[in-house]
Order: structure tokens, then sequence, then C-alpha cells
């Protein structure tokens, strides 16, 4: 597994190659047909580049020496820095879902039945649009898939079937 050192190494040095690129997130997203949020993950090692990608993300970025892209294929080490909550716009997006979230949450049941939303099956993505009044405003989309909670029959565990 990668450590945490070996992380931030990575990331470090794929900010840079974008930062040289001249590129926007959304212009490699574009490019690769991955969302702006997604491509900002695998940047900062927090999603794991699949084979099919990598030739498009090469071409996007094509200072992208073949030794990280291969690194950027393995299963990332998905953590974050606690630290991270302190910043302004992660604070008031942490801060927005809390205060949301349990709305959220009884529309969900509400249209879905007792469930979540995967984080896993999960896709999101950051839009500027003009609101009414003709100011710029960030729409973040969420889209996970719904998954119910199941109920908990005993007969249904297979750590409790009996060896035959």
């Amino acid at each position: 597994m990668e450590s945490s050192q070996s992380k931030a190494n990575s990331s470090s040095r794929l900010q840079i190659i974008k930062q040289k690129s001249g590129k926007s997130y959304n212009q490699i997203a574009e490019e690769t047909g991955l969302t702006n949020v997604y491509v900002a993950q695998l940047l900062k090692r927090q999603a794991q580049l699949k084979p099919e990608t990598a030739p498009k993300l090469r071409a996007a970025l094509p200072d992208l020496p073949e030794e990280l892209l291969h690194e950027m294929m393995k299963p990332p080490l998905r953590s974050y820095d606690p630290n991270l909550i302190q910043e302004p716009t992660v604070y008031r997006l942490n801060e927005a879902v809390m205060h949301f979230g349990e709305s959220i949450k009884e529309i969900i049941n509400e249209e879905f039945g007792d469930g979540i939303m995967s984080a896993i099956d999960f896709y999101c993505s950051v839009d500027k649009v003009k609101g009414v009044d003709g100011k710029e405003r960030v729409v973040v989309t969420f889209d996970g898939k719904y998954l119910p909670y199941s109920e908990q029959k005993s007969e249904h565990m297979v750590s409790r079937f009996k060896q035959q």
C-alpha cells in the first residue's frame, strides 16, 4: 500500500505537471472524458487511474512520466489531512452538508426508501453558472447510486451457514 509520504510526493509532482501544462481541471476533464472533480482526485492521488483512461490522461498531460502514470494506476491511499477542515472552502462545504444534511436525508428516504447515497458509485462535478442576478454561482453536483439498507435476516448471513 502507498505510504502517506509517497502519496504526498506523487501528488506534489502531479500538481507541478498540471501547472506546467497551463490547463485547468475542466480542460483536462474535457480531454479525458472524466469529471473535473475526478481529474482533481486523480492528481491528488485520491482515485485510481484506470488503464483505458491512462492514454487520454497522457495525451492531456504529455509531461506525465511513465513511472508516475503507472503509480497512478495502483489503488491509492484515500485519506485527507485532518487540518483540511479549517480551509475556508472545505469548511463551508462541510457546513452546508451538515446544515442541509438532515433535510437531504429525509428527501432521499421519501423518494427512495430507507437507504443512502453511495460514495463509491459516485460522480461529482463543480460548475460555474450565472445567477438570476448575473453574479457567478458555484454548483456542486453529487450524483451517487442509491443503496437501500437490507433487513438483516440471520438466514441470509453467509458466515452463519453451517459447514456441509
